[in-house]
């Protein structure tokens, strides 16, 4: 099979385009990747080239050894993924150090994975584990609201779980473990790849101070409606401080306790409280 009439293919380029569409993604921001299933690596080896250079992925990964990624492009627009996939993506495979990487399908005309390539896949390794192989998507995105609350909120994994969670009975559902987040940091190198790392153990969600967010599901579905879910909250919080300093009325923590018990979640109690 081509790699471009690959189902999972498709379902990337389809996500790619849909977080263009939402406004996350002005120039080359953000970037996306996914670990490839081995039954679908296996349905594409005819069109992948295994003759490539290695090259260091500024982090070491030995879990991942042998994987398979298709990850968006350094300095690619989003935008034109959906009509320049060749060009705007690639497959990558891993070494068996997971030291090393070479491309085996697109980034075409020089082109190079994601500058934030150590992060997503010292992430992909600390999800992969913690959720039993089950994660396989790692989603950035420069999400508006998300970014503007980073200006006006203590920058705590608490305060910013309880005031998402606030803003939409959904939210405690769709994320309950919480979000983390991560000070302002120079982005793509070492130190905020740890960072998140550490953060990602707990949360499927980790926001960047100023910055965007950085999420990791099981799926394009679940990693895109994740992200989406919380930066919805994001905007309905931001618009609540536009019209009031201090809420009338809001969700209670017994209200929240009903709700895990309704919905069989577990909600931490530390995100239950005000300080």
């Amino acid at each position: 099979m081509k790699v471009l009439e690959a189902e999972f293919v498709q379902g990337f380029i389809c996500m790619a385009n849909d977080g263009w569409k939402q406004g996350w993604h002005e120039r080359n921001g953000g970037n996306l990747s996914y670990r490839i299933k081995k039954e679908e690596v296996d349905s594409i080896m005819e069109d992948l080239n295994r003759d490539g250079e290695w090259r260091e992925i500024g982090a070491t990964v030995p879990s991942l050894a042998g994987e398979y990624f298709m990850v968006t492009g350094s300095g690619k627009f989003f935008r034109n993924i959906i009509n320049e996939p060749e060009d705007s993506i690639g497959i990558i495979e891993i070494d068996e150090l997971g030291k090393n990487y070479r491309i085996c399908w697109g980034l075409m005309n020089g082109g190079r994975p994601t500058s934030e390539l150590p992060s997503h896949l010292m992430n992909h390794e600390v999800k992969m584990m913690a959720s039993k192989g089950k994660h396989r998507v790692i989603y950035h995105a420069h999400t508006t609201n998300v970014i503007a609350l980073t200006f006006v909120l203590p920058l705590d994994d608490k305060i910013f779980t309880r005031e998402l969670w606030e803003m939409a009975t959904e939210c405690p559902v769709v994320f309950p473990d919480g979000v983390g987040v991560v000070p302002w940091m120079v982005p793509g190198g070492r130190d905020i790849a740890v960072a998140t790392s550490k953060l990602m153990k707990k949360y499927d969600v980790a926001i960047w101070a100023h910055h965007g967010m950085f999420c990791s599901g099981e799926n394009f579905d679940l990693t895109f409606g994740l992200m989406h879910t919380v930066e919805k909250s994001a905007e309905i919080l931001v618009k609540v401080r536009s019209m009031r300093p201090n809420k009338l009325q809001s969700i209670t923590p017994q209200n929240f306790r009903d709700l895990a018990k309704d919905f069989n979640v577990k909600l931490p109690e530390e995100f239950l409280h005000h300080e």
